[in-house]
């Protein structure tokens, strides 16, 4: 049995591996170089959804929903249930994909359906539409605040007995698998979670994985009552936020530097927004609050790369904007495959190897709760 591990990322994904992993007995050490949750976690847009398109992914889904219910109420962290309508305004083939995949995870046992547009107009009198050609509709998921998820797992874990480091910069080497940060301290494996930096840390040990670090961005504002909404067309959605709304844009085709990045919102980002306020709500003014940026990763087939990378060192990355929403489950999946072999074979970082050239793309993005 692996008794010692270092994990290096105390985003959502890392505290929550640690927490599994202590809960049974293993000796954890986390490392994470600012604040916990303070990476992407505290950048993440905090939707919560539980059906995904293809087996696998709606077992995680389902899985992470389950379990984000059992923690809230407990510190800060609270599941705030909202129904989500995911909407096309084109009537090409992305329509008729978005309704063969409802009716799909419908047959899976979620709940969602095609719906008829004023179903959004009757529930939500303040959103217009009279240009949707297909709405669906989803209940279970609903949104949350990120960072309050990270800071009561981190704290559960430290109640379990891990020990949790933050403000430290770390690296991970093999052979045996160890981190070095203040100290270097061997362990019987290794996990890194460190978000859009994975990809370094594992070359600086001399392995290599397919995956690029992309920019997304949110802004908040003021706004009328909205559910989880998503515009499949122009790739944007909208949840509620204490100020009103928060709204986010979908992927920057780009590579970023996970060291040097834009991490303010940009004003086409901002007047983009602003447009599709004044037409998605006519009746509504809306005054844009805080814009800021974060960094996504992609992989070449849109699924994580999730398990053992090589001989004791572990890997948890690739989401493809859904890291936040699945974290739940996919540390716990990588806590279980950590202590007794048994991985997703689906998400094997192992599949590729390691130098796949791809272009990024919007990640999973048929989706609903």
């Amino acid at each position: 049995m692996t008794r010692s591990v270092g994990i290096v990322g105390g985003g959502a994904v890392g505290v929550t591996a640690a927490y599994d992993l202590a809960r049974q007995g293993a000796s954890v050490t986390l490392y994470e170089a600012l604040e916990i949750g303070g990476g992407s976690t505290h950048r993440a847009a905090g939707n919560l959804s539980a059906a995904y398109p293809g087996v696998v992914n709606a077992e995680i889904g389902r899985r992470a929903v389950e379990r984000f219910r059992t923690f809230s109420g407990e510190g800060d962290f609270v599941f705030n249930d909202r129904e989500r309508f995911l909407f096309v305004t084109d009537p090409g083939q992305r329509a008729e994909a978005i309704r063969e995949e409802t009716n799909a995870m419908a047959d899976r046992g979620f709940d969602v359906s095609v719906v008829e547009p004023n179903a959004l107009a009757d529930a939500y009198p303040g959103v217009r539409t009279d240009d949707i050609h297909l709405l669906t509709r989803g209940r279970g998921g609903g949104w949350t605040d990120p960072i309050t998820y990270a800071e009561l797992v981190a704290d559960k874990a430290r109640e379990a007995g891990a020990e949790i480091c933050a403000g430290i910069e770390a690296g991970v080497e093999l052979d045996p698998p160890r981190v070095h940060g203040e100290t270097t301290t061997e362990y019987d494996a290794v996990l890194v979670a460190a978000g859009a930096h994975t990809k370094q840390l594992l070359a600086d040990a001399g392995i290599p994985i397919p995956m690029k670090p992309y920019r997304v961005q949110a802004l908040t504002s003021t706004g009328p009552s909205v559910p989880i909404l998503h515009d499949a067309t122009e790739s944007y959605y909208l949840r509620p936020h204490p100020t009103g709304l928060l709204a986010g844009d979908g992927t920057e085709h780009v590579e970023s530097d996970p060291d040097d990045w834009q991490r303010e919102g940009d004003d086409t980002f901002v007047d983009a927004m602003e447009t599709r306020f004044a037409h998605r709500f006519p009746d509504h003014a809306t005054d844009i609050g805080r814009a800021w940026a974060g960094l996504c990763t992609a992989t070449p087939d849109e699924d994580p790369l999730l398990g053992e990378v090589a001989d004791g060192l572990y890997v948890a990355t690739g989401w493809h904007g859904h890291g936040f929403v699945r974290s739940p489950a996919t540390g716990e999946a990588v806590a279980e495959e950590i202590l007794d072999g048994e991985g997703i074979e689906a998400f094997d970082p192992t599949r590729f190897d390691g130098d796949e050239d791809f272009e990024i793309v919007e990640g999973m993005s048929i989706d609903e709760d």
